[in-house]
């Protein structure tokens, strides 16, 4: 998930809680199929909800910053 698609997630009404549900998802099951080859099944690491919802929230902390800086 880009950070392009969670900023336009969170403008069209999604709470920071529900795009860090959907952040998870994505890069666990991401990780899901890297670790499905026998070569890389060690690789990665699943992250939690708590650590989904850092991710947003440090992406859209740098949007509202950048978009108040421009003003």
């Amino acid at each position: 998930m880009q950070n392009y698609e969670i900023i336009d997630l969170w403008k069209k009404g999604l709470s920071k809680q529900k795009l860090a549900e959907i952040y998870k998802r994505n890069y666990n099951n991401h990780i899901k199929l890297i670790r499905s080859s026998v070569r890389h099944r060690h690789s990665g690491r699943f992250i939690s909800n708590y650590e989904a919802l850092e991710v947003v929230e440090r992406i859209l902390y740098k949007y509202i910053i950048e978009k108040n800086d421009k003003k």
